[in-house]
């Protein structure tokens, strides 16, 4: 669906559930090629100490409708669904059935079978799905790409990934395992996993993966974990995705790729231009480099107002989220879990 060229496209943020809503919202606010609405109508009933609803619109200075629905009825040109992981089928299928173009926060879905689906109600629309990576976006991956594809590093034997942080503890859906769909296996794995997506190009074969809850240990899901995946070629991939921060800790920051080929290595770390601190109010953490929220927002509202495919796009998205479900298997039986 091509949208008309010369006016502002409306956007509906759906949810405040996932605090990226928040930045999306503060760089989409600026713009003066958009006009945003938001909605949380889940967010009274969430157990959750962060503020939500109408009262973050207001302080995010965003306008608000009470419901889903009357967000639908708005006429939104593409909507930003930023809910609970498992809230994330109904609300694409929403969005599809109402002619929206969909940009999913990660992880796509809950489950494999949900995220088909989506891709599936888009598909059927005629409707761009895009899968929230943000750091797809980083200078330094793009850099990294290049230097790959190049051949500056050889030929690729391993990959090791990180993404670090530390648990939501304002949101708690994020360790409710029937709204997150696990703990730091389903938050953290995926970012790595879409860099691996674009870097070899190519699905892992095996899926190994161990995970525990010594870290936060009254916690119901997985608060650390290990996932290694074997790549064609025999490239080996790891990565380390552990709710490791303390709580006066950064909550951005923990994600780095190291490829090591036979030419040679190269390490990138997206977050390093910050600053951070300790202040009266806690933790002080800012980037200062790319934003690379408002960088994944160009490409999508382009994407929209061009009628072209956004990248990464869903079947990346369902790409990502088969790896989560083979590490989660492979957690639940002990042994490596070969994809299809």
């Amino acid at each position: 669906m091509n949208t008309e060229s010369g006016r502002p496209l409306r956007i509906a943020v759906l949810s405040f559930a996932h605090t990226h809503a928040i930045s999306y919202c503060e760089a989409l606010r600026e713009r003066t090629d958009v006009e945003l609405i938001a909605t949380d109508p889940d967010g009274a009933s969430a157990p959750d100490d962060a503020s939500r609803g109408a009262e973050l619109a207001a302080a995010l200075s965003v306008d608000y409708v009470d419901g889903y629905a009357e967000a639908m009825a708005w006429g939104p040109d593409a909507v930003i669904v930023t809910a609970e992981n498992s809230r994330h089928r109904e609300l694409v299928e929403l969005a599809a059935a109402h002619g929206a173009h969909v940009l999913c926060e990660k992880p796509l879905a809950a489950t494999v079978d949900d995220a088909r689906a989506m891709l599936a109600a888009t598909e059927r629309a005629g409707l761009a799905l895009m899968t929230a990576y943000p750091v797809r976006f980083a200078p330094a991956f793009a850099d990294l790409v290049q230097r790959v594809r190049s051949g500056q590093l050889g030929t690729i034997l391993a990959v090791r990934g990180t993404n670090n942080g530390k648990l939501p503890s304002d949101r708690a859906w994020f360790t409710d395992p029937e709204l997150a769909g696990g703990g730091a296996l389903v938050d953290h794995v995926v970012h790595c996993a879409d860099l691996l997506d674009e870097l070899l190009g190519a699905r892992p074969e095996t899926v190994y993966a161990v995970a525990n809850r010594k870290i936060h240990s009254g916690s119901p899901v997985e608060t650390g974990g290990l996932v290694t995946a074997s790549y064609p070629g025999g490239i080996i991939a790891s990565i380390d995705c552990t709710w490791s921060m303390p709580e006066n800790g950064p909550t951005w920051g923990g994600l780095t790729l190291q490829v090591i080929g036979t030419r040679g290595s190269v390490t990138i770390d997206p977050f390093a231009q910050h600053v951070a601190g300790i202040a009266v109010d806690g933790p002080v953490w800012a980037a200062t480099g790319d934003n690379l929220d408002a960088a994944m927002l160009d490409e999508f509202l382009d994407a929209v107002r061009s009628g072209r495919p956004p990248r990464p796009d869903g079947a990346v998205g369902l790409r990502t989220l088969e790896i989560v479900d083979a590490a989660r298997r492979s957690v639940a039986s002990g042994e490596a879990v070969r994809l299809g």
